[in-house]
């Protein structure tokens, strides 16, 4: 996400504080904030698709999606 849309949220969110947000402001925020939180869920999966676990008897374990069910 680039430093112009991260302004924008910003700057929405202190128009709502203020003064409210008309109702095309209030999507452009929710459509904003919706590709920001995607963005940081990429960027953790990434993270952690990198990490393995050094087990005691010296091999070397990758993660794995879990199963919530």
């Amino acid at each position: 996400m680039d430093d112009n849309k991260l302004a924008r949220i910003n700057e929405l969110y202190k128009k709502s504080q203020n003064g409210g947000l008309t109702g095309e402001e209030k999507q452009e925020q929710a459509d904003l904030r919706s590709e920001y939180i995607n963005a940081i869920r990429k960027n953790l999966r990434g993270t952690l698709n990198q990490i393995s676990l050094l087990n005691p008897d010296g091999t070397v374990t990758e993660l794995k999606k879990k199963d919530l069910q």
